[in-house]
């Protein structure tokens, strides 16, 4: 197993609130890893501390298997990084933007930098202040693509464009995996264009990891039961939620489901509802062991 990128223990800590707790994972080389959680689950948190942009309150990081020094320069040759933010200069015009990034970065592509912006039709003579949101964020892509990076950690890429751009941003990713063998770990809330690409999913809730896994060992791992009515779980189920009406009961359960007897029903859940169902109910993972795993080919 070789990860890209390694978390043991990690905890941040802002004043008397933890902005990620307890997280300990591995993002394997050569893959792209979806993290999805709600908002003020933790993830903008975890891919600063991998950046090595914010110090951790507790635990490590790992690049490549060096840890990572706080605002140190050491690991940010092989990292790319964007920031939801969009941290650009906006009186910049696009073609300065890129004359930048060439100065900053001794490994600088800017033929791959700029056949990212022909791609999405970007002017090179607009200033950054005047291009639409979706437009500054393929700005802030192309400057991460022209450093050519081993590791690609995007913050919410996909959060400012539209629906065409979001599939074609994602599709020109995984070209960019094939041909090099970047690692990318992104975060996102739209689970349905995260599954067609991503090898591999974390989902975050309350500061914590509550499950990971490749997506296929998810799909495969859980089983929706959907009978008559019952008030409580049934014993010996790991059930991740539940829900009810009048005269029905449904619940999603991870491992083999057990045997309930007549008038019930098992489906195959859609990566979604599993998702869904664990933000739901933050303690799912964390009773079922799931605040510390690795996101690698076997069941999570």
């Amino acid at each position: 197993m070789t990860g890209a990128l390694e978390t043991i223990g990690l905890g941040r800590r802002y004043r008397s609130t933890w902005g990620l707790r307890d997280c300990s994972l591995t993002v394997r080389e050569g893959s792209i890893t979806g993290l999805v959680g709600p908002n003020g689950a933790g993830k903008s948190t975890l891919l600063r501390l991998a950046a090595g942009l914010s110090r951790p309150t507790t635990g490590s990081v790992r690049v490549f298997g060096e840890e990572v020094d706080p605002n140190g320069k050491a690991h940010l040759a092989r990292i790319g990084y964007f920031d939801q933010l969009r941290p650009l200069y906006s009186g910049f015009r696009v073609e300065e933007m890129l004359t930048f990034g060439r100065k900053l970065n001794g490994t600088w592509d800017d033929p791959a930098a700029r056949a990212w912006l022909a791609e999405f039709e970007i002017p090179l003579d607009r200033r950054v202040g005047k291009l639409s949101l979706g437009q500054q964020a393929q700005v802030a892509l192309a400057v991460c693509m022209g450093k050519r990076p081993d590791l690609l950690l995007l913050d919410e890429p996909v959060a400012a464009l539209d629906p065409l751009a979001r599939r074609q941003l994602l599709q020109t990713l995984l070209g960019t995996v094939a041909e090099r063998g970047t690692t990318v770990f992104l975060s996102s809330h739209i689970v349905s264009e995260l599954e067609p690409v991503c090898d591999e999913l974390i989902i975050l809730s309350a500061a914590r990891v509550q499950t990971s896994g490749s997506i296929e060992a998810l799909l495969a791992d859980h089983r929706l039961l959907i009978g008559p009515r019952i008030d409580a779980d049934p014993p010996g189920a790991d059930v991740v939620s539940s829900s009810s009406t009048t005269r029905q009961t449904t619940l999603l359960v991870r491992g083999a489901p057990p045997d309930l007897g007549d008038g019930w029903e098992v489906v195959e859940p859609g990566l979604e509802e599993i998702v869904l169902a664990y933000l739901a109910n933050p303690t799912a993972g964390a009773a079922m062991g799931g605040a510390s795993t690795a996101p690698m080919d076997g069941a999570p």
